[in-house]
This record gives C-alpha cells, structure tokens and sequence, in this order.
C-alpha cells in the first residue's frame, strides 16, 4: 500500500488519486489549496472529535456510578432526573423558536411519501432506489403476498384479475368518480380540458376535477393520463396492444405510482467500509449519482442490460403547457458519526482520520457536480444525514464540520443540510436543543427504534437487566418517545419545511402485513418511513394517498405534549423470574440474528443484507439490530440471568443453523459451488464466530453499546487473512 505524504496527512494513494483524477476535475477546485486546507481543517477539527467521545464516556460512567450506589434502594425517577441534570446529560431548554432552513427541496419540503435507505457500496442497488421515484403498482401487487396465493412462473390471469381489482378499489378511494365507478370504465378522453370516463356510453367525471393535471399522447386517445393526490402523482398508462391492456375494458395496462420521494444513500449502518479500498468503492459510487453518470451491468430473465439514471418524465396540462415531473428520487448522504477512525488517512500524531469529517468533505466535493447540473436537488442543496449524535454539543459540532467544509470549498453558506438521526437517548431528550443548534440547516429528524434501543439498554446497563427483546416495542419509553419527536418538530416548525421520519419495515417478504401496519407512520404525522426496497416503497406509497400528513399534523399540534418522565422509564425488569426455557429461548433469538448478519459483515463485507431469523423468516439486518441484540445478551449476563457458559453453548447451537441455512445461499455461490466458510467447522479459527462473541462478551465495554469497532477490527483482520 503506497501512502501520500502531504503536508501533515499521509494519505492513501488509490483515495488521493480518486479525489485528485476523479472527483475535483470540472468543480473549478484548485487541487494545491484544497489539500492545504484540508489538512488545517482535519488537524484543528480532530482534537474537537476526541474530546467529545471522551465527553460520552464520562458521562456514562457517572450514571453507571450512580445506578451502582443506588443498587440496593427503591428507584425515584425524581431523584433520577435531578442527578441527569446535574451532571448535563439533561440540558435546560431554551425560549421556542422556529427552523429557519432555506433553499429545500420540494421533496424534503411539502411532499409526504416513502423513503428508500440503500448501501451505497452496492452500484445497481443505488441506482434501483434512485430509479425507484416511479413504480408499477400493478407489479409491486403482483409480486408479492398483499393479494394472496402463489405466484406463478408463467403470468396467471387469475391472479391478475385481483390486481386490477385492488388498483380498481384504491382509484375508486382516492380518485372517485361522480355518480359512476372505476370498475365500470370502459374509455378515458380529455374533453374541455376535462377527464372524462365512459361507462355504458355515458360520461362522467372526476368528483374533484382538479386531480386531473396532465397526460401523454393525444386527448381523443391518450396514451396516459397524470392525476395528483396528496401532493403525489400516479400515472395510468393505457395500452389496447399491451397483454394486460388488450384484456381491459377501458385499456388500461398499468398504474404507475410516484413511490420512493427521497431515498438516504447510506455509507454508514448498511456498508462495510473499514479501509481506503471501501471507501472509494462508496465515494465512487456517489460521485456518479451527483454526476449523473453512474451505470451498472445487470441481468433480467437471462438478458443483460446496463442500468442507468432515469430521466424525468414529461406530460402535457389540459391547456396545452408542458409539465416535468423528476424521474428519480431525492438523494440524501448518510455519513458516519463521530465515532469511527479510518486509516485512510493519518494525521501527524499517527492517528486515523475522524471517518465523519472525510465523508462530509468527500460527499460535498462530490456534490459540487451536481450543484452544477442539478441532476438531484433543484436548490442547490446537499443533504447530510448524521447518525448517532450523543446530545447538543455533538450537533453544534456537526454544524462546525459542515461550516467548515463550506469555506473550504467556497460553497455558499449553509449550503450544506443536515439530518438528525434521534437514535442516542441524550439526542431525544434534548432534541430542542439539538435543533437550536442547526435551525438553519436542519431538514430532517428520525426516529430509530434498534439504535434507540441499544443506547438505552447501554446508558442504563447498571439498573438491572432489561426486559425481553420483544417487549420493548411496548414500553413506554418507547412510545413516547416517538411521540415525542414528533412533538419537538412540529414545536420547532418542521411543517412545510423539514421531515419528521419514522423507522423500517424490516421484513420484505411480509408486504401485506407493512400494508396493514405501516400505515400508522403518516397517520402519527411522519413525512416520511422507511421502506427496504423500491416494491416497499410503491406500496407504503399508498398510504400517503389515503392519509393527508400535513392535515395530520395540524391536529397532532393540539394534543397534550409527550412528557420527558415517560421517555426516561428504564426498561429493566423488577422482578425477573423468567423459566430457563423462556431465558434460551431470548438468547438463541439474538444469538442467531448476531451470527446470521456477522459471518456475511465479516467474510463477504456486506453490510446489509436480508438474513434469515430463527424461523427463517428473511429480515433486513443492519448493525443497529446487531447492536440491540449484542447488547441485550451483555446486559443478562451482567446481571446473571445468564452464565457465559451457557450463552457460548448457545452461540455454538446457533452458529450451525446458520451455516445450514447460508450453505445454499447464491451469495456465497461461485461456478455453482458454494463458497461458504462453515463457522460450525472450527469454532476456534473462524474470525466471525469470534468477531460475534466478541460483541456479546465484551459487549459492556464497547463505547455506547455500538459494534463498529469490533467489527471493523475483524473485518480487517479477515481483509488481511485472505
């Protein structure tokens, strides 16, 4: 590995080339004076990162401190909530205020709908979730288990006839029809401007004309007709020669429905980056998103095609003006959190780089092709998401990255969005705080119920063991929690300005049951939720057609406020006198969901994949779920109600179910041999199975509960080995 000795950095070759040859031609950058102060930046920005890591861990010792004198006695959350306060980890809030972020997008702003999360290492995946602003509905039904029974290798007119049903029922919900029924339409005009149907050779219209706003060939005979809901648009495409248009009464083939709004290109929980060679793979790929020229080879029913950005899509008005309409989503970067090093980079004391500060360097020197040609946002905006923010004074900090990357690159002031993800407790209880510090440049506040999680049962490890995996969901921290989010944005003037997200359907094979459940997310006033894949995101994009967000939040405004005595109920068991049956049980469950994600995080470097459950049911894994399950299993054996010895019994069980169940799977299969390593074959060699048990049995020390360090470590090691 050859290194780059400039000025006080010594750099990767292979990344100092990409960022020289690849990524600051065309930006009118001077490469001399970037690297400059990019080196000043770097040296007076990393000491600031330390001290705040170190900050998190005094504070944590002192609420473990705590919890251990207080052992023996009866817990008063009022005496709780005076010693957080005292030691800062409670800040005193402030007089109200309003955000006051400008230039956003309309997709972040005033539009409700799906939001796609995809690794950013994965070339044809981020270009399926950038493509995946449109979707067929008639597809996403088709092909999976909201109609019911199988799916056939051949197409079923059977099955079919139930699709256009449901699309026939959810038009007749959305975009009813005065005195007539979609089911019944046997043509579709435009007449004085007006959509008009032909049932039984009588007109009819629209009950709201005004969903009505374009179409594509000619008004006697179009080829598509645009209609507007909520902010969203759905397309009817009407095909007489097409197989399923040919057997429809009014010709209409498909209905093509605007799904994923805005997707987060993820470089943090859902990659394996951990070297200069996996960073460049993510920056690369993101380079070619804002330049619009990213390509992938990719194959379908044995033909292969390249795979490229969509372009936008173009309608004609009633009037006769044109209307464009963006093909692809709006792409949001997550970076990584203060946290993580990477050795791509060294500084004069031999330390790695602060990865956070490469990447928002990286993702802005990126994006300055795109502020160009406006291929993602229209403003001239660069959306940051920034993870695992422990409190205020980590935001403020954020906000001094992206000041600082600002001048650098003579970017325009505030330029530079940000994205708080509201995963670490002392970000949710003092959010308010949090976004004072970036109300000009905030457009984004989530919640994340694994991450969240984690950090609770790691801020509270020393109160006693935490109640089961699964009961969490309905604690009440839990609950208010999200509710509580919501609360503070609309508070600070989220509305019409900035997202309030809510977390993932985390089971992509269950589309019926996301169906019936996820509609909760916009109902509680979320802008957007997060969707596993383009089909979730058709989907999920019909609840948005039924519920109006914005109207929601208008009466979620004068509801009694989420209480900050709520969110701080610790979710441990008083009294546990759990059956051994019930005690494996749990730690089987997290075992195997540990080992299932790790041996792919490990021997492939995938960082996020559909890995199957205990009852094989295929779950989107990331490491905010190994961090709940890790820590889970640390936390019980702290307190006893497990022995080491029987957790590694178990962690051995359940290591050889999963290596049956990826002996087959085609990840692992090269010239039709699997290439999967058995962790089951030697326990003692295998660096996942290790790397996996070293997040249960060190688990109470790894910083915030978080797995990145360990598995950064062993990903290398395993780098290294092969």
């Amino acid at each position: 590995m050859k290194i780059i000795n400039k000025g006080n950095l010594n750099i990767n070759s292979a990344l100092f080339d990409f960022i020289n040859n690849e990524v600051i031609p065309e930006t009118g950058i001077n490469l001399e004076n970037f690297w400059k102060n990019f080196d000043k930046t770097v040296h007076e920005l990393a000491p600031i990162n330390k001290k705040l890591i170190e900050n998190r861990e005094e504070i944590q010792r002192k609420i473990d401190s705590w919890h251990i004198a207080k052992k023996d006695e009866e817990f008063k959350k009022e005496e709780y909530i005076n010693f957080l306060k005292s030691i800062n980890y409670i800040l005193k809030e402030k007089e109200d205020f309003q955000i006051s972020t400008s230039n956003v997008d309309e997709e972040i702003a005033i539009i409700a709908g799906p939001q796609l999360v995809v690794p950013v290492d994965n070339a044809r995946y981020a270009l399926n979730a950038a493509n995946a602003r449109w979707g067929s509905l008639y597809d996403a039904l088709y092909g999976t288990d909201v109609i019911p029974g199988t799916k056939d290798k051949d197409y079923s007119p059977a099955r079919g006839e139930k699709v256009v049903l449901y699309v026939r029922n959810f038009l007749e919900n959305i975009f009813p029809i005065s005195e007539g029924s979609w089911k019944n339409i046997s043509k579709i005009i435009i007449e004085n401007n007006d959509l008009v149907f032909f049932i039984n050779e009588k007109k009819f219209y629209l009950k709201n004309k005004k969903q009505f706003i374009g179409l594509t060939g000619d008004k006697n005979s179009p080829k598509s007709v645009l209609l507007r809901n909520n902010g969203l648009h759905l397309d009817i495409i009407i095909d007489a020669n097409s197989k399923i248009g040919e057997a429809d009464k009014a010709n209409i083939s498909d209905v093509v429905i605007e799904s994923a709004i805005s997707t987060i290109i993820d470089n943090e929980d859902s990659v394996a980056a951990v070297d200069a060679e996996d960073k460049i793979k993510c920056y690369r790929n993101w380079l070619g998103l804002m330049k619009g020229s990213l390509k992938a080879e990719m194959e379908k029913n044995g033909k292969k095609f390249i795979r490229k950005l969509n372009p936008d899509r173009t309608y004609v008005s009633p009037d006769g003006s044109n209307i464009i309409l963006h093909g692809r989503a709006l792409l949001l970067n997550r970076n990584v959190g203060h946290l993580m090093t990477n050795p791509a980079i060294t500084l004069k004391d031999g330390s790695e780089i602060p990865e956070g500060i490469m990447d928002a360097f990286v993702s802005a020197l990126c994006a300055l092709h795109d502020f160009k040609n406006k291929i993602n946002s229209r403003t001239g905006s660069l959306y940051i998401v920034k993870p695992k923010m422990h409190g205020p004074e980590e935001v403020e900090f954020t906000n001094t990255i992206f000041e600082r990357v600002e001048d650098v690159l003579g970017i325009k002031k505030f330029s530079i969005k940000v994205g708080i993800m509201d995963e670490e407790r002392r970000t949710t209880i003092n959010l308010k705080e949090c976004i004072r510090k970036v109300k000009d440049r905030i457009v984004f506040i989530n919640t994340g119920f694994l991450d969240r999680t984690g950090d609770e049962m790691h801020t509270s490890f020393e109160s006693g063991p935490m109640i089961f995996k699964g009961d969490m969901k309905k604690s009440t921290w839990l609950n208010t929690y999200e509710n509580w989010n919501v609360d503070i944005g609309l508070s600070c003037g989220f509305s019409g300005k900035a997202q309030i997200g809510k977390g993932m359907w985390a089971m992509p094979d269950r589309m019926s049951d996301m169906m019936s459940q996820k509609i909760t997310h916009p109902k509680s006033g979320a802008n957007c939720a997060w969707v596993p894949s383009p089909t979730a995101a058709t989907l999920h994009a019909t609840h948005y057609h039924q519920v109006n967000v914005f109207e929601e939040q208008k009466k979620i405004k004068l509801r009694e406020k989420a209480k900050i005595e709520k969110i701080l109920e610790i979710p441990k068991a008083d009294r546990p006198n759990w059956s051994i049956e019930d005690i494996n049980r749990e730690i089987e469950n997290n075992a195997q969901g540990i080992l299932g994600y790790v041996v792919r995080w490990i021997d492939q470097g995938v960082g996020c994949s559909k890995v199957p459950d205990i009852n094989n049911i295929g779950l989107m894994e990331d490491r905010a779920t190994l961090r709940i399950s890790s820590q889970h299993i640390a936390n019980w054996l702290h307190h006893g109600i497990c022995s080491k010895d029987q957790v590694m019994s178990v962690m051995k069980k359940m290591a050889t179910i999963v290596d049956k169940q990826n002996e087959k799977d085609p990840a692992y299969t090269r010239h039709g041999r699997s290439t999967y390593k058995k962790m089951s074959d030697n326990f003692d060699e295998s660096i996942a199975f290790s790397a996996a048990c070293d997040l249960v049995f060190k688990g109470r020390v790894q910083p915030s509960g978080y797995t990145e360090p360990l598995l950064h470590s062993k990903r290398l090691e395993k780098k290294n080995s092969d």
